[in-house]
């Protein structure tokens, strides 16, 4: 375990999280196509999830993109996931991108998680910049930034383009060690 607060733990991916993963994925592909197509499109399925999963795990070991996942302590059920991912190990510079699903939200756990995690990528990985990256549109997005100090940089133009729509210009906010 990376860390706990309240009564949720953030773990590391693991082999054994692919139909939660699936389940969760599957619950909320109506608010996470925007945004969160790829992982989506990912574990649409179990089999596809397994894939998935067994990939992740193996990032995670190469240390090309952490994914940790967010679940309720007593119940083990899976409320959101959260990466740390275009890592730059030269400039110590990480992103993070996250989800939660709809029964959890607006409980400030993706804030509580992102606050753990910050603390986990500065003094275990060894960070010193993490981006958070979100359209000004996607408020609680924004006010996850917010609420865990990171500062906006700037307007990325063109930054993302959901599926089937046109570009998007995406917000970029950061955090110092």
């Amino acid at each position: 375990m990376v860390a706990q607060f309240d009564t949720f733990e953030i773990n590391p991916i693991h082999n054994g999280d692919a139909w939660k993963i699936c389940d969760l994925m599957v619950a909320n592909a109506d608010r996470l196509k925007r945004y969160f197509p790829k992982t989506l499109e990912q574990n649409l399925n179990p089999t596809l999830s397994q894939l998935f999963v067994e990939t992740n795990v193996k990032k995670f070991q190469s240390k090309d993109v952490f994914l940790f996942t967010l679940k309720h302590s007593e119940t083990r059920e899976l409320a959101g996931l959260i990466y740390i991912k275009e890592l730059d190990w030269d400039k110590k510079q990480g992103e993070f991108a996250y989800c939660i699903g709809y029964t959890f939200e607006g409980q400030g756990l993706t804030s509580k998680a992102i606050n753990a995690l910050s603390k986990y990528a500065f003094s275990d990985l060894g960070l010193e910049t993490l981006q958070i990256i979100a359209h000004k549109d996607n408020l609680p997005s924004v006010k996850v930034a917010k609420n865990n100090h990171f500062e906006w940089q700037r307007t990325l133009k063109n930054e993302f383009t959901p599926t089937g729509e046109e570009p998007l210009n995406m917000e970029l906010y950061e955090l110092y060690k």
